[in-house]
């Protein structure tokens, strides 16, 4: 059996934020729209999806005065923390913790918001 998890996120401004997920992680967008993006890494695997609040209906994404993000981290695992790290400091982009050793993980990793208030953690490539 194959499958694979394609997260979305509701976002206020899906152009906004593909562009910001692009200029942080270089990803590439595979479609795009006003209503929604699908991200992907250099591989072209999928890495999130981005999708317009109220819009299509869907029951979690009609409210976007709700709290976003409310119970959900984006962890994201790279090969790339140096760069990507480097590149948000470049870009000035607010980070919520700079690049430290993370006594469980024994990784390094950094936090930051995205333009919708998601919280994401970086942290270098691992397994569980």
């Amino acid at each position: 059996m194959k499958t694979r998890l394609d997260p979305i996120i509701a976002v206020r401004d899906v152009s906004a934020s593909r562009d910001w997920y692009r200029s942080v992680f270089a990803w590439q967008s595979l479609h795009g729209g006003d209503e929604f993006a699908v991200l992907a890494d250099r591989q072209g695997e999928i890495q999130l999806c981005l999708h317009r609040w109220g819009t299509h209906e869907h029951p979690t994404m009609k409210h976007p005065d709700s709290t976003p993000g409310n119970g959900l981290i984006l962890y994201i695992c790279t090969v790339d923390i140096e760069d990507i790290y480097t590149r948000v400091k470049t870009m000035g982009y607010p980070m919520e913790a700079g690049l430290a050793l993370n006594p469980n993980s024994r990784q390094q990793e950094f936090a930051l918001r995205d333009p919708d208030d998601y919280f994401l953690i970086l942290s270098e490539f691992h397994t569980y």
